[in-house]
């Protein structure tokens, strides 16, 4: 199920599904230890004797208020005359998650309301050793485990606490979970339960005829009592409501920071470019760390989860906050790296929030002999990713304590980690991380980074070395076109590899998407003929022939795969390179049409919250994989700003 709404401040990442029910909470860091971890925190309604657990008929939506992390998740139910809506928000600055509840009565007969919340933590990712206790100087239940703690509380008509509460055992021998407990309309007020625990609370609301009612409910989330306790206490003292306005004032104003518009982008572009970035950001971790994606679901389809960095990911999405003039959040990310990147100058496939090195099923060892276990385009794109940045705004303090770690070393590597006969890189594997060869997109990212590194130590006054870095980029360009390049096909092969005896090179000649990388990193121009008629290839070969259209990663892709008339699955990423292809290539406005008709196609596949998938079914546009794909909005950022780019250049 994909997570329909995301929010968070860097500390806290709160996930919800496509019903607008709490899935996924992450604290201390955006993508590490989900508290949730796909159980789902339930809304239930009592009334009249009846009780039901929403949806359970209700029409809902579930969106954001616009250009702000606050969500705006309306139930209604005609039969029912009634509407409730949730806002709920992470504070941008304390470790606080709000809800205002507004219930609103659309019949002409007064009602009295019971509202009921089920909390089902799994702290720290498992439900082993729990406690849930309901702590009376605080008015509020607490969940907690070693130093992890979540006290939650309400407030209604003045009166802060709850009218009814229960805690006990989940998913135990005969006990299904606490949350049973309340559909008699009456909970048992047990006091604690440790173990496997849940919780429920409940909210008794009176509401007028044809009239609404406000209540707010809310977790302090922290790492002892008296954090979560204090803060407790300064929500109580304040009000919501001030903690409310204060998150979403400074959301509106973080996402329109920079004034920002294209003549002639039709507002549903341009909403999906400010959603792009705040989503953007409820994946980034305070301390740099660029997040893949936070969807639990897909635990259930490998026992692991998108909840890393990826160096080659974080590096694009950096390169897409700086052309979108938030370079205070890129520098975070290249602080990362270079807190994580090896002594010898390569990353490692990829890290947890954290900055620690995270599974990985690239092995050191292969037919008996060691390995770097590395997809070298990531160090490759960080230092070209680097480069954009500076080449932008000039912060030469910023860049002076990463020149060394991880320009100069990751250079270095570069530089050294080729096949001397051919000059091109030694086998590494590759973006989609599914093979080992030498490949095409590592090629083009790998002449990006070698020439970022060359631009760099010139500035820096290595001018000699900034020649060898040059000559290296070139030789490896010219590398690609002698040994990559199918002139029967005119489109340069996905890879190649190269055995150890000199014989002739095994040509990879699947179509894949990520040739793309040969325009998108400067190896060769965008109007260069190998580029055109490999972009032409591509397109005649992957685009999915369907109403939903797209453009699939490579030729027979597996992944998610059930329909077999189609190449694949559409992407949004690989759609979008298209989009930057056309824009890269075109001379005058009119030529822009195409890339505007893609930049369209994004936003009207976009869920209705406007948060963007990995890929999508090829028959009914649904969402396939994880949601959100952090790339999938940077990709879409990067086109629209190119976009203005080249509109603004280009003659009519």
């Amino acid at each position: 199920m994909a997570r329909d709404i995301p929010i968070g401040n860097g500390q806290i990442l709160v996930a919800y599904d496509t019903d607008g029910l709490v899935r996924d909470i992450y604290y201390p860091h955006v993508g590490q230890e989900n508290h949730v971890g796909g159980a789902v925190f339930r809304v239930g309604l009592w009334e009249d004797s009846a009780f039901e657990w929403l949806p359970n008929g209700w029409e809902r939506s579930v969106q954001y208020l616009d250009d702000t992390l606050v969500t705006r998740v309306l139930w209604t139910h005609p039969g029912k005359a009634l509407k409730m809506c949730f806002n709920d928000l992470v504070d941008f600055h304390d470790s606080l998650y709000l809800r205002r509840i507004t219930v609103t009565n659309l019949s002409n007969r007064a009602r009295r309301l019971r509202l009921f919340f089920g909390f089902d933590f799994s702290i720290s990712g498992n439900d082993i050793g729990d406690t849930a206790a309901l702590r009376l100087e605080a008015g509020g239940l607490l969940h907690y485990k070693n130093d992890r703690y979540f006290l939650i509380n309400a407030l209604l008509c003045g009166r802060h606490g709850f009218d009814q509460f229960a805690t006990g055992n989940k998913r135990r021998q005969a006990f299904e979970g606490t949350w049973k407990d309340a559909e008699d309309g009456n909970l048992g007020g047990n006091a604690i339960a440790q173990g496997s625990v849940d919780s429920v609370a409940a909210l008794h609301i009176n509401v007028e005829p044809e009239g609404a009612e406000i209540a707010w409910l809310w977790i302090s989330i922290g790492k002892d009592w008296n954090a979560v306790q204090g803060l407790n206490r300064t929500v109580i003292r304040r009000g919501p409501a001030r903690f409310f306005q204060r998150t979403h004032d400074y959301w509106r104003l973080w996402s329109r920071k920079e004034p920002f518009s294209v003549e002639g982008l039709p507002d549903a572009v341009m909403r999906l470019y400010r959603r792009s970035l705040l989503i953007m950001r409820t994946q980034i971790d305070r301390n740099g760390a660029i997040v893949a994606a936070n969807d639990s679901d897909n635990i259930q389809f490998n026992r692991d989860t998108y909840s890393y960095v990826w160096p080659r990911d974080g590096a694009l999405v950096a390169h897409a906050l700086d052309l979108a003039e938030y370079p205070e959040t890129s520098r975070m990310f290249f602080r990362f790296c270079a807190g994580v990147v090896e002594r010898e100058g390569y990353f490692l496939h990829k890290y947890t929030p954290a900055g620690m090195p995270a599974s990985s099923w690239h092995p050191w060892v292969k037919d008996a002999r060691g390995q770097l276990p590395i997809q070298e385009d990531e160090t490759a794109l960080v230092i070209w990713a680097l480069w954009e940045h500076y080449r932008r705004f000039r912060d030469i303090e910023f860049i002076s304590p990463l020149y060394r770690p991880l320009i100069k070393n990751g250079a270095n590597f570069l530089m050294n980690y080729r096949d001397l006969k051919t000059g091109l890189p030694l086998a590494s594997y590759d973006l989609w991380e599914e093979r080992q060869e030498v490949l095409t997109f590592t090629v083009a990212a790998v002449y990006g980074g070698l020439m970022a590194a060359a631009h760099f130590v010139e500035a820096f006054g290595e001018h000699e070395l900034a020649g060898d870095y040059r000559a290296g980029a070139a030789t490896l360009r010219e590398a690609a076109i002698r040994h990559l390049f199918l002139p029967e096909t005119q489109c340069f092969a996905r890879g190649a590899m190269f055995p150890p005896d000199g014989g002739a090179p095994v040509l990879d000649r699947t179509v894949d998407a990520s040739a793309c990388g040969v325009f998108a990193f400067g190896m060769l121009p965008a109007d260069d003929s190998r580029v055109q008629s490999t972009l032409k290839h591509l397109h005649a070969k992957l685009w999915c022939r369907t109403e939903v259209g797209g453009l699939a990663r490579y030729e027979n892709d597996p992944y998610f795969r059930e329909n077999t008339q189609v190449p694949g699955n559409p992407w949004f990423v690989t759609t979008l390179w298209y989009a930057q292809y056309l824009i890269a290539s075109a001379r005058r406005r009119a030529d822009l049409i195409p890339a505007l008709a893609i930049l369209e196609w994004t936003a009207a596949h976009a869920l209705p919250s406007g948060v963007l998938a990995e890929q999508l079914d090829p028959q009914s546009g649904r969402p396939l994989s994880v949601s959100p794909l952090t790339w999938s909005h940077a990709a879409f950022v990067t086109a629209v700003r190119e976009y203005q780019q080249q509109a603004d250049r280009l003659p009519l």
